[in-house]
């Protein structure tokens, strides 16, 4: 993962990131992907985060630009999303290398 986005989150909302073995529910979930990555694992990661998330909250993919070393094909985040049922949105930059996928489950709508 990159620090100086994990610096802007925490700065943001405040409170520091926690890793994969935090052992309560959480409040939303960034999941770094890049190009190599297995697509299954994506999926799977996905549903394990989605078992631990509070109702609502958001599990965004974080992954390099195109482009950019370790950039991902275009349609890797939507199709692993749709596997674990749930739906992608249009990237969002979020720091100069990187873009953000905001994931939702299906039926949840904006």
């Amino acid at each position: 993962m990159d620090d100086s986005v994990r610096q802007k989150i925490e700065g943001l909302t405040g409170q520091d990131l926690v890793d994969e073995d935090y052992g309560s529910a959480v409040d939303g979930v960034i999941i770094w992907w890049r190009d190599g990555d297995d697509e299954d694992a994506l999926a799977d990661t996905i549903m394990d985060a989605s078992a631990i998330l509070e109702k609502g909250a958001p599990i965004w993919v974080i992954t390099p630009k195109p482009r950019r070393s370790g950039a991902a094909s275009p349609n890797v985040i939507p199709s692993a999303a749709k596997t674990a049922g749930m739906n992608a949105a249009t990237p969002l930059t979020v720091a100069d290398d990187w873009n953000g996928v905001r994931l939702r489950p299906f039926g949840s709508g904006r």
